[in-house]
């Protein structure tokens, strides 16, 4: 039957399974969970081969060195346990700081039950189970962002997880490097038989999908090949790759060429100049695009590219952000890849990645439980002005990009480190498979599955955890990655950052007169920026020096009680040089800020307070509290004694 949208208190039912809670209330449905499956995990064990005798005898507990080896270990536990004690509170509503909150049981018992196996998901020799799901965690994700996810198709896509989403990054770099220069490999071995460009220039810039049939091509060609002439042209070619010469030699072979760009907005994660340096391509090659409203500025874009064609200055990938890390601001990716096809039509190709480590999980809001999109106006439904045209545009637009970065470590409520990489077409893996046989596999192909049992190929990591995946896979199997099963937790974060907008907004009023409060842009998903003056105040510094104190009140201080803290946020700071003069005299002036004052006295740039709205239970309809409101009201009690002191 056909999904009725479900009231505020029938989705907050659905989601009270999902958490063990902050106040541990599910304490006894994980306790059971844990139990059950390392009572199963010691069964298994014992029925491997009953006939074997056990190797720890009866006796050996009562020996006086098991008893003080047990003695020590348990001492160490518990200062553990305790030294935890003052971690940070990410389960409670009272916690809007960082990228973190409470974490789904799905998720959490798969990942423990999984643990004593100790999967090591790069190959199945050493994961038979847990590499499978890998696989298919790729295509979870895959159909939640709009990619082929039928394995059958031959453009299917593939995504495997990775420690976090800088290590996903690193993999758009180095697949999308790959894949441009693999056409210009093709032409310096001199195949026969296989359309290619010109020269290496127009070799070396066509469109990604182009190239990626390139590859395609070439193992089809290889396949029909006698076994000494394969032999022979997989050496060729093998010997003209980028990856086998490295950046100079392929570069200094082929002199028409340059080192290409890397394209990202200015308020893009530090993982990419990390990424450049990583890849050998230098942090110069890193070229930062101002944005607009902390977006992509599109018509800046337009004529980056125009400028890259004239000077014959080759792109290798332009990034666009789904969920920027200090703003939750989200790019014009329509914007992006319109201006890569508008390029590729005048032979500048490249590839086009999105850095949706946070943003990645709203796609499910936007997906219907067959793959398909939603219109604005369904998504809409039961939001006060989320999503806007331009954010719904955005991510109507993922399906048409290259690859995408995803964290379900963040916006996935699942344990660390779970990152991943998804590519729109799994034949362009086959660039990065560390064997040769990236081109050939055994005397006929190899199904979807099949070719990625040996995953340490195209991956960066050489051991990863198969517990991780298995709290992925399990948590996706258990919420569906469509609006009405997992998108009903970001449809809350939604909620609750359109909740805290209206009350900061209210919270300005209240304050008039004691400080000016500024939103200094609306958000575009669940983090929410607040900037603060004390009224009558006109120095940066001065402001930022406030901001500054009113943060040590809500960061966490392992030299005091944890229960000292009233609630727990994090800051961050606007540059003029990512604002734009015009943005940055804007929110200047809203705060009654003196724009020559900037640069003065350390005020080089603006502080502000950053939340990040993850909790589900920020707005407790089961006993009628709103720790929004809350936060407001300590925020105005902790401000108007920091001016009085």
């Amino acid at each position: 039957m056909p999904f009725s949208t479900p009231s505020t208190a029938e989705r907050q039912r659905m989601l009270d399974a999902c958490f063990l809670g902050p106040y541990g209330e599910n304490d006894g449905l994980l306790e059971k969970l844990v139990v059950e499956f390392l009572r199963d995990h010691v069964y298994w064990r014992r029925n491997f081969h009953p006939e074997d005798p056990p190797a720890i005898s009866t006796a050996a507990a009562m020996h006086p060195d098991y008893q003080a080896f047990e003695a020590r270990m348990r001492r160490e536990l518990h200062q553990l346990s305790a030294a935890l004690k003052k971690s940070v509170p990410f389960h409670s509503p009272r916690y809007i700081g960082h990228m973190a909150s409470d974490l789904l049981l799905p998720g959490l018992a798969a990942q423990i039950l999984t643990l004593p196996y100790n999967p090591n998901n790069v190959t199945e020799d050493a994961a038979p189970v847990t590499v499978e799901l890998e696989v298919k965690v790729g295509l979870q994700l895959a159909r939640m962002l709009g990619y082929v996810d039928d394995p059958s198709r031959e453009d299917c896509a593939f995504g495997h997880l990775t420690s976090g989403g800088t290590v996903a990054n690193y993999q758009a770099l180095r697949l999308a490097l790959a894949l441009k220069a693999f056409p210009v490999a093709l032409r310096a071995a001199g195949v026969p038989d296989i359309a290619l460009p010109e020269d290496d220039w127009a070799a070396f810039n066509l469109h990604p999908r182009r190239s990626t049939q390139l590859v395609a091509q070439w193992q089809d060609w290889l396949a029909a090949a006698t076994p000494a002439d394969r032999k022979h042209w997989q050496a060729k070619v093998q010997a003209e790759r980028i990856e086998q010469r490295g950046l100079l030699d392929f570069f200094a072979r082929h002199p028409a060429l340059k080192i290409p760009k890397v394209l990202v907005p200015i308020t893009a994660h530090y993982s990419w100049s990390k990424g450049c340096k990583l890849l050998g391509l230098g942090r110069d090659q890193l070229e930062l695009l101002p944005e607009r409203g902390m977006r992509i500025d599109a018509e800046a874009l337009t004529r980056t590219l125009e400028r890259c064609q004239r000077d014959q200055q080759p792109v290798l990938l332009a990034v666009a952000v789904m969920g920027t890390t200090e703003y939750g601001t989200i790019d014009p990716i329509d914007a992006v890849v319109a201006a890569r096809e508008t390029a590729s039509t005048h032979g500048l190709g490249f590839s086009v990645h999105v850095d949706a480590a946070w943003g990645g999980y709203l796609a499910t809001l936007f997906r219907n439980g067959d793959g398909s999109l939603r219109s604005r106006e369904e998504v809409a439904a039961g939001f006060r002005s989320f999503p806007s045209a331009e954010v719904h545009a955005a991510i109507a637009a993922l399906g048409e990009t290259d690859s995408v970065t995803v964290d379900p470590h963040k916006l996935g409520y699942l344990p660390y480190g779970a990152g991943a990489f998804i590519c729109r077409d799994h034949r362009a893996v086959a660039l990065l498979s560390e064997e040769a046989d990236y081109v050939f596999h055994g005397s006929a192909k190899q199904d979807y599955m099949s070719r990625y049992r040996g995953l340490g190929q195209y991956v960066p990591e050489g051991s990863k955890s198969g517990a991780a995946v298995a709290g992925v896979y399990v948590t996706h199997k258990v919420l569906p990655l469509d609006h009405a099963h997992f998108g009903l937790l970001p449809a809350q974060t939604i909620r609750a950052a359109e909740a805290f907008h209206a009350r900061a907004l209210r919270f300005a009023e209240e304050m008039a007169g004691v400080v000016r409060a500024v939103v200094p842009f609306a958000p575009d998903s669940n983090l929410v920026c607040f900037a603060l003056n004390p009224c009558g105040n006109r120095r940066v510094a001065d402001a930022n020096a406030f901001v500054r104190r009113v943060h040590d009140e809500l960061r966490s201080d392992p030299s005091r009680p944890l229960q000292d803290k009233q609630f727990f946020g994090s800051a961050t700071s606007l540059r003029p040089e990512v604002l734009g003069e015009a943005e940055t005299h804007r929110i200047l002036e809203a705060l009654d800020l003196d724009p020559s004052t900037l640069g003065q006295d350390g005020g080089d740039k603006l502080m502000i307070l950053r939340h990040t709205l993850m909790n589900p239970y920020l707005i407790d309809t089961e006993n009628g509290i709103s720790y929004i409101d809350l936060y407001f009201e300590h925020l105005a009690s902790r401000m108007r004694g920091l001016l009085a002191g």
